[in-house]
């Protein structure tokens, strides 16, 4: 059967911050006058826009395509009003608009080439374009984002609290498993220096530690005698002078600061979710929870990071869009060996996946496989590989389920590579 191609106008369109760059061009590649800027603050300059490319339609008798370069978030609006305007918006991957940049021999880079680069590659009638997700994708994924950005922001000034720790007060930091943990940032806000802690009033330090730690008294009366032996070895080791301790206090502050925002967009998340239960896309994220791994913030990053799930028809695509398939390094009789991933897609879903696949090749408090199946594969790769290389190959494990849990709309169950085979055989036998 022959395909018939409809030829139509190509309107590229180079997204900036305040404004951008649109070009025309001919199903023969020829260009339509210059470059026009539309100015996004100002609706005149948008409706001239829009008035150009339907004289533009008028005079060729062809209706329009426009081709806009994804830029996170800077593209959303301009695609939102030429959809309104009723013309056929299409967004481009970035990757795919930059391995096109050098069309010439000049290296030319600037808001009009960009343009014309963007009008040219949408006449391929076999461009990949990139789905829009809906407002529900966008809140969550909005939301997820600042997320992370808040706990790497935090991270931060956790780290600087350490370095104050480790200079002014080194022995604290071996009393407590974490030193941000709500016991310690108590000792620490309402006491500082060491000092502080050994003229403290016995009785009332015991009952705060065993208050906030929620632990017994006997419990709390160890720590605090760790907490004086530790007070008392700063003054050998350790040299403190005032500013260290003003620090400490204006780094914990900046911390609690952020664990409440945290908390707060953590809460948002979840009343978008429970306020949209009746969605397939929420009925996706609940189904991912069902693996053992993935928690609430696992399911919704990935979910917001896929955005359509039916874009995807083999596990290959999934991970590649995630940046986890391998680099190819191959030419004529060469074959590189140091292979890596090519991080191309979403870090936050790389940074999801690994996650779920460090937890399920852990084992619990009482030494018990988180996941059998994933562990018995890692431990066995082990034998012939790195260890980061044993939990690449998990990663792709973790992606693998992911997809299949999505494909087949089916909770998660743990099952071992000979039950998978059994069922397969049966299902083969059925179909025949």
């Amino acid at each position: 059967m022959s395909y018939k191609f409809n030829p139509y106008l190509s309107v590229g369109i180079d997204v900036g911050a305040d404004f951008s760059m649109m070009s025309i061009a001919l199903p023969n590649q020829q260009l339509l006058g210059k470059p026009f800027k539309i100015i996004h603050n100002r609706l005149d300059s948008l409706s001239s826009a829009v008035s150009r490319i339907k004289k533009a339609e008028e005079l060729n008798s062809l209706k329009a395509r426009i081709f806009l370069e994804s830029t996170g978030i800077y593209h959303f609006p301009l695609f939102c009003y030429l959809k309104e305007a009723g013309f056929d918006v299409f967004v481009i991957n970035p990757l795919i608009s930059n391995s096109s940049r050098n069309l010439n021999i000049r290296k030319v880079h600037n808001d009009k080439f960009d343009s014309k680069k963007a009008a040219l590659l949408g006449l391929n009638p076999n461009l990949k374009v990139s789905l829009i997700p809906t407002d529900l994708v966008l809140n969550l994924r909005n939301l997820t984002r600042e997320y992370f950005n808040l706990v790497d922001s935090r991270s931060a000034y956790v780290n600087k609290l350490l370095g104050q720790l480790r200079q002014a007060f080194p022995q604290f930091l071996g009393i407590f498993s974490k030193v941000t943990g709500k016991t310690s940032l108590m000792i620490l806000q309402e006491y500082t220096t060491p000092q502080n802690i050994l003229s403290a009033n016995k009785e009332k330090l015991i009952a705060s530690i065993a208050k906030i730690s929620r632990k017994g008294i006997s419990t709390a009366t160890k720590k605090y005698e760790k907490l004086t032996k530790a007070a008392r070895e700063a003054s050998v080791f350790g040299h403190a002078v005032d500013s260290n301790f003003y620090l400490i206090q204006h780094y914990i502050g900046f911390i609690q600061k952020y664990d409440a925002e945290i908390n707060h967009l953590l809460e948002q998340m979840h009343q978008f979710v429970d306020t949209h239960e009746d969605e397939p896309f929420v009925k996706q994220i609940h189904l991912i929870e069902s693996f053992k791994v993935a928690g609430f913030l696992s399911a919704v990053t990935l979910m917001c990071e896929i955005g359509d799930f039916s874009a995807f028809q083999k596990p290959k695509q999934l991970y590649a869009y995630f940046g986890l398939d391998p680099e190819v390094k191959q030419s004529g009789n060469f074959n590189g060996t140091n292979v890596k991933i090519s991080k191309r897609g979403s870090r936050l879903a790389r940074r999801t996946i690994f996650t779920m696949a460090l937890q399920s090749i852990s084992r619990d408090r009482k030494g018990r496989d988180t996941n059998p199946v994933l562990r018995s594969y890692y431990l066995k790769k082990c034998q012939s590989k790195p260890k980061m290389v044993a939990l690449g190959a998990v990663m792709h494990k973790v992606c693998n389920i992911i997809f299949a849990i999505l494909r087949d709309n089916k909770p998660f169950e743990i099952r071992t590579p000979e039950e998978h085979c059994l069922k397969y055989t049966k299902f083969k036998l059925q179909a025949a």
